[in-house]
């Protein structure tokens, strides 16, 4: 069974929000069978090397680069830009970020949680893609290449997620 799973978007998730604009959302939980902050979290998630092929394919397509330095900056919430996002709300558990394009969202959270009788963490990581509007104001849809692509992204999505909780299992052990 794989560590990650799918779920439902915790209710005070900064994520909720676009569930009223017609925004396809998602949720995917991992737990860690240790205390985990947040920041910690958020730096390891944004340094995995799976990440950092999505950076390197941002610098070069979107001309938006991106170092392991500047997501610790973003970790530590000392900055409120990253690559291809800005930070769009922060909670001391979680962090939303909107893409350049404003069309979606990458959300990130921590809750205590007990994993095998001990203290833990759920590591929470969640999408949103924000429907197109079209001439007259009205949505438009999400369109023909995010329907394509759907599959792919929630692959991604668990892949990341599970990278990061590697990430943080192996600095356990280090």
């Amino acid at each position: 069974m794989s560590p990650v799973r799918r779920c439902p978007l915790p209710p005070q998730a900064l994520l909720q929000n676009l569930a009223h604009a017609g925004a396809y959302l998602d949720c995917y939980a991992a737990d860690i069978d240790r205390p985990v902050a947040h920041a910690e979290f958020v730096a390891a998630f944004y340094t995995t090397w799976l990440f950092r092929l999505e950076r390197l394919i941002l610098k070069w397509l979107c001309v938006k680069p991106s170092t392991d330095a500047q997501a610790a900056l973003l970790a530590d919430s000392l900055t409120d830009s990253f690559a291809a996002w800005t930070v769009e709300a922060r909670a001391t558990d979680q962090l939303l970020l909107c893409d350049f394009t404003g069309r979606t969202r990458s959300w990130l959270m921590t809750a205590a949680a007990q994993v095998d009788g001990v203290p833990g963490t759920q590591l929470l990581f969640g999408s949103a893609v924000v429907p197109r509007h079209g001439a007259g104001g009205d949505r438009a849809g999400l369109g023909f290449a995010f329907g394509t692509l759907l599959g792919f992204h929630k692959l991604y999505s668990r892949a990341l997620l599970g990278a990061a909780r590697a990430r943080l299992q192996r600095r356990r052990i280090a």
